[in-house]
């Protein structure tokens, strides 16, 4: 995010995007031969990679902004570090969600 302001409408897709990746409305049908599927792991890992790249995106602009940087307004800011909360609230969400099914999993009888 350099000096380009954020369009509402461009952060209301990315939401929206985000939402219908996290509800599975955006899953592929099953792959067909010679497309790899992405496993389980390697998603959650890219998705704690995209949380962890938006707080540092964030720090980053709030760094620059209170060293006076003229290039970073504060809306950027702003913007960055609830884009950052968001995400990291939901991954947290994921968390519990994998917690509990993995304790139901546990406590199943055999």
């Amino acid at each position: 995010m350099s000096n380009a302001t954020i369009s509402p409408d461009a952060l209301l897709a990315q939401m929206r995007a985000m939402a219908e990746a996290a509800q599975g409305q955006n899953a592929k049908p099953a792959a067909s031969e010679g497309t790899p599927q992405a496993d389980f792991a390697d998603l959650l890992k890219q998705s704690i990679e995209k949380v962890n790249m938006t707080q540092q995106e964030a720090d980053r602009l709030s760094t620059a902004f209170q060293s006076g940087d003229p290039n970073v307004q504060l809306s950027d800011v702003m913007v960055a570090l609830q884009k950052s909360n968001v995400s990291f609230q939901a991954m947290i969400q994921v968390r519990n969600k994998l917690v509990n099914a993995y304790q139901e999993i546990m406590n199943m009888q055999i």
